[in-house]
């Protein structure tokens, strides 16, 4: 059952040292901003992060890397121009990285929400990322396989959910949302507003609510990044 709660602190309460987080997000699209603020506030640390990317900037996930609360990243882009926060804790030993091709990332996820134990696939074959990790042959194309991604919570945004849990997403804003909240054994959605059982068309429901525990209204314009905490720019 679906839980409609009044504010980010609220939703994030029952996340504790040491959870695995699935966290939405393509860059900033997507990115639940005010759930990691709050998600900071609760002084949770040595948290595994599974998400696309490392951060970026001064806020969100790249927040949460420079508070020194993840202890390990699982993502497919750790590095771009403005990722210094990860790769400060990086170059300190601060912080694990464990680098997955960003299709692998989607079907771990994926596989993890379907119930499917293990897949073999054909992209990081004979690379660093297949060291130690079981190959096979299948009709003379070369495999590796890999495993679910599994969380402990997922924290994503969508643009409505009704009071079920039902989610509707903002175009590029759905990005891993929909496999994160089946991957997760407890799924936190922000969302802009919260709409009575039966305003979402049920052709347009993307995430059924039966894979929604919390949903906590924000209301804002429908933006990629929402109204959250930012610090003075790098120096």
């Amino acid at each position: 059952m679906t839980h409609i709660v009044s504010t980010a602190e609220e939703a994030v309460s029952s996340i504790r040292d040491g959870c695995t987080i699935l966290m939405g997000g393509f860059g900033n699209a997507g990115q639940p901003f005010e759930l990691i603020d709050a998600l900071i506030d609760t002084g949770a640390e040595s948290l595994t992060i599974v998400s696309n990317n490392a951060g970026q900037g001064d806020a969100g996930l790249a927040l949460l890397v420079k508070e020194r609360r993840v202890r390990r990243i699982i993502c497919s882009f750790p590095r771009q121009k403005d990722s210094w926060h990860f790769d400060a804790a990086y170059r300190a030993g601060e912080i694990e990285l464990e680098l997955v091709p960003q299709g692998n990332l989607a079907e771990r996820l994926r596989a993890a929400g379907a119930g499917i134990g293990a897949f073999y696939t054909p992209t990081g074959y004979g690379t660093e990322l297949a060291r130690g990790k079981e190959t096979r042959t299948i009709e003379g194309k070369n495999y590796v396989l890999e495993y679910p991604l599994h969380g402990d919570f997922a924290l994503i945004k969508a643009l409505h959910a009704d009071e079920v849990g039902n989610l509707q997403y903002r175009k590029t804003a759905r990005n891993f949302g929909p496999i994160m909240a089946a991957a997760a054994s407890t799924t936190i959605v922000q969302v802009a507003d919260v709409l009575s059982v039966g305003a979402i068309d049920p052709e347009h429901v993307v995430t059924p609510g039966i894979y929604v525990d919390t949903v906590v209204a924000l209301p804002g314009p429908p933006s990629t990044t929402g109204n959250h905490r930012t610090e003075a720019p790098h120096e």
